[in-house]
């Protein structure tokens, strides 16, 4: 149902084949949102320093998702312009050498980062207590994001070429992972000990591990042919590593400064609200995460369209797709928006029942505040998708530098 092929891309119905395109990566993404969400679901259960310690943690783990930014999105870009233009042997190449770009990049900033993990998050303003079980989890989520990262790197790869399903069955086999780990590791069962904190994020880098090898079955042609890494692709090629960082390096940037931010705004709350502060900027961040993903999913449906397009030069239906999609999710969200404004409370005690009355009360409020910047916020993702598409990420980078 939701194949499309490379010429239904640049000739079929652009609304049509967009929203063909974007459904599976909505749905991986809300899949990607869940498995984040089932640490905080069960360390719910276990204590509200607990929650804080994912929470505090999440600003370190999100500005090293810049890092990851960098080769994934750099490499889609490059492999839906080469698959438009119908080189396909460039594609796989650029897929190669963008996993290299992946991987040394990732290594060379997670290593210092699970070494020094309990100075960052006191720097962040934790207490001892919270400082040591924080650095805990941020330690070992830490040390497999080079794994996690070369496994997004592959997963964009199939969605340049139009094979959006192939990114959400590996996401749908990393969660279940972890929805089956998380909790036999945290609370223990049978032979597993209670891991409580240090648990969750162990279940967290073995679903990473899953992904990672899923994806790479799938580029061995195992199930599926729609990107598949040949023997000739394994060349190591300087111009392809510098396209990957030229394009990627501003989106990179991009992510960075909306993640320093966010950890200002975390420090900030540590030392205003301590625990219950954290806890409840923790529920709300994920929900607010959660909410994105529609807008997250056809912006990555709509990078890989308009580089194709623009790849078999058809600059005026990229232009098409940049306005069906911010459209599209702009409607989508005031609806979003204003449920989310309406049930802010019972969305904030089903995430966490054990928060305390404070808690609540602010965890609560910050739901009703980012439901009322939805519909501009999800407009934004599909405007800078033309910008990204057309590999002027610079001038996304500098729009989201002038907004934070």
């Amino acid at each position: 149902m939701f194949d499309v092929d490379r010429e239904t891309i640049t000739d079929g119905p652009v609304s049509r084949v967009l929203l063909l395109l974007a459904a599976p990566l909505v749905a991986q993404n809300f899949v990607y949102v869940a498995n984040s969400l089932v640490d905080t679901f069960w360390l719910g259960r276990v204590s509200e320093d607990a929650v804080a310690a994912v929470g505090l943690s999440l600003p370190i783990q999100s500005l090293l998702g810049a890092v990851v930014v960098v080769a994934a999105v750099g490499t889609q870009l490059l492999v839906a312009q080469r698959a438009g233009d119908e080189d396909d042997a460039g594609a796989r190449r650029v897929g190669v050498n963008g996993g290299l770009v992946a991987l040394a990049v990732t290594a060379s900033v997670a290593v210092p980062v699970a070494v020094h993990a309990e100075g960052l998050v006191r720097f962040l303003g934790a207490d001892r207590a919270l400082a040591g079980t924080t650095a805990t989890y941020l330690a070992i989520v830490v040390a497999v994001l080079p794994v996690g990262a070369v496994g997004d790197t592959v997963e964009n790869c199939f969605t340049a070429c139009g094979d959006t399903r192939a990114v959400l069955h590996v996401s749908v086999a990393s969660v279940l992972v972890n929805l089956v780990a998380a909790p036999v590791l945290i609370f223990g069962f049978g032979p597993a000990p209670a891991l409580g904190v240090a648990g969750a994020a162990l279940g967290t880098a073995l679903a990473s591990v899953v992904g990672l090898g899923h994806a790479l079955a799938y580029a061995a042609g195992i199930g599926r042919d729609t990107f598949r890494l040949t023997r000739d692709a394994f060349v190591v090629d300087a111009g392809d590593l510098r396209e990957v960082v030229a394009i990627g390096l501003p989106l990179g940037g991009q992510r960075g400064v909306s993640e320093l931010v966010r950890v200002l705004v975390v420090s900030l709350v540590a030392i205003a609200g301590g625990a219950a502060g954290v806890a409840a900027y923790t529920v709300g961040a994920r929900v607010a995460t959660l909410a994105i993903v529609p807008a997250l999913g056809v912006q990555q449906a709509a990078q890989s369209m308009i580089g194709q397009n623009l790849g078999a030069d058809a600059p005026r239906r990229a232009r098409r797709t940049t306005a069906a999609g911010t459209g599209i999710v702009v409607a989508g969200f005031l609806a979003l928006g204003a449920v989310q404004f309406l049930f802010a409370g019972g969305i904030v005690d089903l995430l966490a029942p054990d928060l305390t009355p404070t808690g609540r009360s602010f965890a609560a409020l910050y739901l009703r505040i980012l439901a009322v910047s939805y519909p501009a916020l999800g407009g934004t993702y599909t405007l800078l998708a033309g910008f990204n598409g057309a590999s002027r990420t610079r001038t996304s980078f500098v729009a989201d530098l002038f907004k934070y």
